[in-house]
Order: structure tokens, then sequence, then C-alpha cells
């Protein structure tokens, strides 16, 4: 069967968040991710972008969905949503959120095919993956 169309690429990946200046300081200050033109929608958020990847924020508002996960999420482990970013070291980027006192789910580790990983929270708890060959 021929599918009756194809992606060809993700285009974005939104996340709801409760305080956009936290997540800010996440995603540009310590991840490097460069801040984007927004359009003037009629609620809050931030437009992040690295490469071809760009990330929507919204804030939390009356019309959004919550800002992050629930406890019951966030306490579980690496298999369950989470956004995975490409770095040139897992293992310097571990070494920089322990220092930084940011939260893993996961310390650093081997897949099953040698890439290295390691999973931290971002400010409301969603699941960032740093991942290098």
């Amino acid at each position: 069967m021929t599918a009756p169309f194809r992606v060809r690429c993700i285009d974005h990946v939104t996340l709801v968040v409760k305080d956009l200046e936290a997540s800010r300081r996440f995603y540009v200050d310590l991840i490097g991710m460069d801040e984007v033109p927004r359009p003037a929608f009629s609620f809050p958020g931030l437009w992040f972008r690295a490469g071809d990847t760009l990330i929507h924020l919204i804030g939390e508002h009356e019309d959004s969905g919550p800002g992050g996960y629930p406890d019951q999420v966030t306490r579980s482990n690496t298999r369950q949503h989470h956004v995975a970013f490409a770095v040139e070291s897992a293992a310097e980027v571990a070494e920089i959120l322990k220092q930084r006192e940011i939260p893993l789910v996961s310390d650093l580790k081997a897949r099953p095919d040698g890439a290295a990983q390691v999973f931290a929270f971002d400010p409301d708890g969603h699941i960032i993956e740093f991942c290098s060959e």
C-alpha cells in the first residue's frame, strides 16, 4: 500500500509551560537555542531554534493545557513522552547538567547501538534527552 502523502520532517514541537522566563533560561541560556520571532498570537509564548529544530512554548493560560506533566508521569522513566536533542557530547552535557543542579531523569548511559544519552527535566518537568554518537 502506498501512503497518500509523506511527511518531510518535524516542523516543531510545542510544550505548554508555567513560567516562560524559566523556560527561556533553560532553552537559551543553558542549552544554547536561539530565540526567534513569534507571530502575534493572542496567547503568551516563545519560539526557539537550533538548526532546523523549532520548539514552540505556550505559556499556560485559561485556554491551554496544563504546563508540564503530572507527578505520576515525571516520576516514571525515560520510556515515555520526551524530546531528544543531538549534541556533540552527551557525557559533557551530563556533567554540565549535574554542575548546574538540573534534575536528571537518567544519568549518562549507552544505548544498545552505542550512542550515549542523558535525560533531564526542563523547568516544567518535560523530559529532554541529549544524545551523541
